[in-house]
């Protein structure tokens, strides 16, 4: 999955960017209330996209 994707589905869901790393940004739901790394790659692994997904989304 490209990054640019998975970070428009993250910010349609509510999440919104916290802080940038070294290698990642963080990633906050504010619902939830969980924040989350995401790489900063150009495409990220399919398995690590839906797990990011899944531990951000809201329920």
């Amino acid at each position: 999955m490209k990054r640019k994707d998975l970070i428009r589905q993250l910010e349609t869901s509510g999440c919104s960017l916290v802080r940038h790393g070294g290698k990642h940004d963080w990633y906050h739901n504010p619902v939830t209330k969980v924040s989350q790394p995401v790489p900063r790659h150009t495409e990220i692994n399919e398995h690590l996209a839906k797990r990011i997904l899944k531990m951000l989304a809201n329920p």
